[in-house]
């Protein structure tokens, strides 16, 4: 069993087919600190309960909102906090794979063509180094459309931004970096 770090509901979709087909069964991951504010972190996480069960997958979660944690880590400015929020969600996602005898594990934030798909890949190699799990990589871009649209006939709540306060403020106010 594979362990899925989900952002969101909506990006699950496609990865969790996907993994499926494949014949891996994945095991939904709720861990993300950086979404905020409260009221969407809730939506969110709320969300992906409701479609894990409609989907029959397990999930697993560790709810921790960390508005003040995350502030700390990024500074006031927010720099480097998309390598911060990359960081932190996957060394969780390997810590926990590797201490509760999955597989391996692998990230919905994978799917999503506004990621740096790179980093992401190079922060959960390193992960996975430190913690002895084994990441499964898969390039579940081009699966995108297909997942915001299933997500559409769903009803499932489909956020704006990122998640972090300051993609939210990017949204209403582009000039704001």
């Amino acid at each position: 069993m594979t362990l899925l770090h989900v952002c969101c509901a909506p990006c699950s979709i496609q990865c969790v087919a996907s993994l499926r087909e494949e014949g891996i069964e994945p095991a939904l991951f709720w861990y993300n600190p950086n979404i905020h504010p409260f009221t969407e972190y809730r939506s969110r996480r709320d969300a992906l309960i409701d479609y894990a069960g409609q989907i029959g997958a397990s999930l697993v979660q560790r709810d921790e909102y960390g508005l003040r944690a995350f502030l700390a880590a990024v500074g006031p400015d927010g720099a480097d906090r998309c390598a911060h929020c990359y960081r932190v969600r996957l060394e969780e996602t390997a810590r926990r794979a590797a201490a509760h005898g999955y597989d391996s594990f692998s990230t919905t934030l994978l799917i999503s063509p506004y990621q740096d798909h790179e980093a992401l890949r190079t922060v959960a190699e390193a992960a996975a180094a430190r913690h002895g799990a084994a990441f499964l990589y898969r390039d579940f871009r081009p699966l995108f459309r297909a997942g915001q649209q299933a997500a559409r006939e769903l009803g499932l709540y489909r956020q704006k931004y990122c998640g972090c306060i300051f993609s939210e403020e990017e949204r209403y106010r582009p000039a704001a970096r």
